[in-house]
């Protein structure tokens, strides 16, 4: 009989996700075939491969669970209690043009809440990850716990679209705005391993727009900061998933006030 528990739910995140992350690093620097999705959009067959393994390893131990991933869209039942969140590839972008800045992202889905999750970086070895209690970085087989901060002043704002709402409110514009420039430091990696970075400190904040419920690409990242203490809200400062959507996700609460500021000014100025 299999256990379901956090812990062992947790456990199975960061196996699946190091599974993922395995692929990604063995295929990288090769030569991949491309599938368009979108305009501007598209997998690799790194992207198709990761995701494979880590439904492998999430079907082998939780065969009931739902499941959706960013390849392989939804299986399960619509309703489900239990569904798994995968991004196999957070990055696709940077990964095609041989650039190191890559997530692999599981989160499970238990009810209204996601109840664990991993971020797996498959370049440095390391793995952030939740029971949805405690946020911890296993590196070299151990683990450390998880510790925001806004030291770094340094700030990783999403620019990639959709922008719902536009145009009371564009990323963008923050990296022009003076009171942005007096306090952060503009970055934008295009993967949401920097999501997780927060919750270790290497980012004071990240913000993006759009919908991010149930999103495949931020649930387990934004888990894994709410367990550490970040502060994680909509860019209308609302809880996640609610108003106007987005996520502030800030070392503090201080570093959340000014941008959550910023982000109303701007919304202000646009009426």
């Amino acid at each position: 009989m299999l256990i379901t528990n956090t812990e062992s739910d947790a456990r199975l995140a960061v196996t699946a996700a190091l599974a993922g992350a395995a692929v990604v690093r063995d295929m990288y620097g090769t030569t991949l075939a491309r599938y368009e999705k979108s305009a501007g959009d598209f997998a690799t067959a790194a992207d198709l491969a990761a995701e494979k393994a880590v439904l492998g390893v999430l079907r082998a131990a939780r065969p009931d669970d739902a499941v959706t991933g960013e390849e392989s869209g939804h299986t399960g039942a619509d309703g489900a209690e239990r569904r798994w969140l995968v991004d196999p590839l957070c990055g696709t972008l940077n990964y095609a043009v041989h650039t190191m800045l890559v997530a692999v992202n599981v989160a499970l889905r238990v009810g209204p809440r996601i109840t664990a999750a991993a971020v797996a970086d498959p370049f440095t070895g390391e793995v952030f990850w939740t029971d949805g209690e405690r946020a911890r970085l296993r590196r070299g087989g151990a683990d450390e716990a998880l510790t925001p901060s806004p030291g770094s002043r340094l700030v990783d704002v999403n620019l990639d679209p959709p922008f719902p709402n536009a145009p009371g409110f564009r990323a963008v514009r923050l990296l022009a705005d003076p009171e942005f420039a007096e306090h952060f430091r503009p970055r934008v990696v295009s993967t949401t391993l920097a999501v997780a970075w927060v919750a270790a400190g290497r980012r004071a904040a990240y913000v993006t727009d759009g919908h991010v419920h149930d999103s495949v690409h931020f649930a387990a990242g934004t888990a894994i900061c709410e367990a550490a203490g970040s502060v994680v809200t909509g860019i209308d400062g609302q809880p996640p998933h609610t108003g106007a959507g987005g996520l502030i996700v800030a070392a503090d609460q201080r570093t959340h006030a000014a941008l959550l500021d910023m982000v109303e000014h701007q919304v202000r100025a646009g009426r």
